[in-house]
């Protein structure tokens, strides 16, 4: 059964996502199951009994009239027509996966060797060793630089994802939301520590002497921003297959309800959302590194927090 389950789903796949499509569809489906169970209680093999019922109940064209779809079904000629969608099978999908996971850890490494480039004229903050820190400080920033370039060539075989009209069929679907799934344990373990090292970075600074609490500083931020980068890195390569299927077929439904994309009001104000929590989180290093008063600049995240979702209401388009 689950063989003819998805060939329903790829028949239907590119079906206008109405209520009688739906309707249509669920009754396609009962009788595909009803005429298996028939065909296995007369002792067919369920090889035999799915080829049966796929040979009689598998082309559209020929039910849309008995399943008052014709018109349902000349819309989505003409749309594929227009506008194909290249299929991304399975495989395809678990290199690209693979490849995100090395493009967020090289991005990630380069943040952090960035972030902690000012320790070493910390480090070496004596006697004639000055320009010995700052020349290796330079040379780190160098190798971070290098390590974010890198990781934006690895996925250059991937980008037609984002230029192209893509699709992917229900069972592929499944897998990147299973692996999803798997990961936001992860992610949010990730989150949660690398947001709290950006809180308590201040810590050292007023427990330790010398030069080692500002080392300790860089180190802490540049940990938490290391985690927060790679696990929303991963977590948007996710995000990105889900979104690869029209919304307004019966593909759109692959998605699960919290991924459907927003709609906002306009480009300026998905604009606006993207760099949001970005901006919040230069202000509050920018900020706290000038002032120094780690113990009171925290208090930007629950404001943000909250005016986040004010943002995200004004920006949003309505739904009715």
């Amino acid at each position: 059964m689950e063989t003819i389950k998805s060939y329903l789903e790829a028949m239907f796949a590119s079906m206008p996502n109405t209520t009688e499509v739906r309707k249509a569809k669920s009754e396609l489906l009962q009788m595909m199951e009803d005429k298996y169970n028939e065909l296995i209680a007369d002792g067919q093999s369920e090889n035999a009994a799915v080829g049966t019922v796929i040979s009689e109940f598998g082309n559209l064209d020929e039910l849309a009239d008995d399943l008052g779809l014709k018109e349902a079904v000349e819309e989505a000629k003409g749309k594929e027509v227009e506008a194909p969608r290249r299929h991304v099978i399975l495989e395809e999908v678990q290199d690209f996966l693979s490849c995100r996971t090395k493009k967020a850890l090289f991005l990630a490494l380069g943040v952090l060797l960035c972030i902690i480039s000012p320790t070493l004229p910390i480090m070496f903050d004596a006697g004639n060793l000055e320009n010995v820190g700052a020349a290796m400080m330079f040379v780190v920033v160098a190798l971070g630089v290098g390590s974010i370039v890198f990781s934006s060539f690895l996925d250059a075989d991937w980008k037609f994802l984002e230029k192209e009209l893509c699709r992917i069929d229900i069972n592929t679907a499944n897998y990147v939301k299973e692996k999803r799934k798997s990961f936001e344990s992860v992610r949010a373990l990730c989150i949660t520590i690398g947001v709290v090292l950006c809180v308590i970075c201040w810590v050292p600074c007023i427990v330790s002497p010398g030069n080692i609490g500002p080392i300790m500083l860089f180190v802490l931020v540049g940990i938490g921003v290391f985690l927060i980068v790679y696990a929303n890195k991963i977590s948007s390569g996710f995000d990105m297959l889900m979104r690869l299927n029209d919304v307004e077929t019966i593909s759109g439904n692959y998605i699960m309800p919290e991924q459907k994309p927003v709609k906002y009001k306009n480009k300026t104000a998905e604009t606006i959302v993207a760099v949001y929590w970005p901006t919040v989180t230069c202000l509050y290093l920018i900020i706290s590194f000038l002032t120094f008063q780690w113990h009171l600049t925290w208090i930007i995240w629950p404001i943000a927090g909250v005016a986040h979702r004010a943002v995200v209401i004004n920006c949003r388009e309505d739904e009715f």
